[in-house]
């Protein structure tokens, strides 16, 4: 489904979960079935955490992932619970607990050995490095993080498909803002949006509010007001509160600027999401 279609589902997967679970504690069922049950519940588990995440009920979240990883872990699915810890640590680092994010990777890189799969942990932790402001581990991994994408040969598992190289230089680029360098950081994030495909809007939402930071950064002031309205709007129609919020946490950097072209157009759209 289009990202925007996709926050229409939630009350169906809800009920598809209590189903599943329903007959995992009171139907009698062959190892096979209990398997298929099991992995099902997981699925389910982890996407509806996305939804919760995805509307700033982080509590919620880390209830349904924390039960998808009990799922995964009762039938053995090594390379599922890693994704799922990749999700608990993209959490902790969404709500500035770097430290917690790196201690879950580290758990997470033990449990799986596909290259796409190890280039997405890697990643999300040189983030999480980066916000602690040690420079060499995130470069690091970083590096760790380019090779093993670069190396997959084999179709990775399904939570990681979306890994591309786009999401290696965005969040390259995010890495190099948070450690201060912001020119380099702009040239990667802009080269990552570009690859993006168009049916990834709720990943094309948060990266343009990291082109729009570093273009603020960087003085851009109009540029970096277009593409954080774009993002804001785009925010607002697949209904992801937590990127409106993100975006809108921006406006304060534009409140100096209220004669630059387009900055009072941002920040009433601001006003009017609040």
């Amino acid at each position: 489904m289009a990202t925007a279609d996709r926050q229409h589902t939630a009350q169906i997967l809800d009920s598809y979960y209590d189903t599943v679970l329903g007959l995992l504690e009171k139907s009698r069922y062959d190892q096979a079935t209990e398997a298929r049950l099991y992995t099902l519940a997981s699925s389910l588990a982890q996407t509806i955490g996305w939804h919760r995440f995805d509307h700033d009920h982080h509590t919620a979240a880390g209830h349904y992932w924390s039960a998808a990883l009990h799922a995964a872990h009762q039938v053995g699915g090594r390379d599922r619970g890693a994704g799922i810890l990749s999700d608990l640590a993209y959490q902790n680092i969404w709500l500035g607990q770097a430290g917690t994010a790196i201690d879950v990777l580290d758990h997470a890189l033990s449990r799986t050995q596909d290259p796409t799969a190890r280039s997405l942990l890697h990643l999300r932790k040189a983030r999480a490095l980066a916000m602690n402001g040690d420079a060499r581990a995130c470069r690091r991994d970083l590096d760790a993080a380019e090779h093993a994408l670069n190396t997959a040969t084999t179709a990775p598992p399904a939570w990681c498909s979306w890994m591309s190289p786009a999401d290696l230089a965005v969040d390259s680029g995010r890495c190099l803002i948070d450690l201060g360098e912001t020119g380099p950081a702009l040239q990667q994030i802009t080269q990552g949006v570009a690859l993006l495909t168009t049916a990834r809007d709720k990943t094309r939402a948060v990266f343009l509010s990291y082109e729009a930071e570093s273009l603020l950064w960087q003085g851009e002031i109009d540029h970096s007001a277009a593409l954080a309205s774009e993002a804001l709007v785009l925010a607002q129609r697949i209904g992801a509160s937590r990127c409106i919020r993100q975006i809108s946490d921006l406006a304060h950097g534009y409140e100096p600027h209220l004669k630059v072209q387009g900055v009072e157009q941002f920040l009433s759209i601001v006003r009017a999401a609040a």
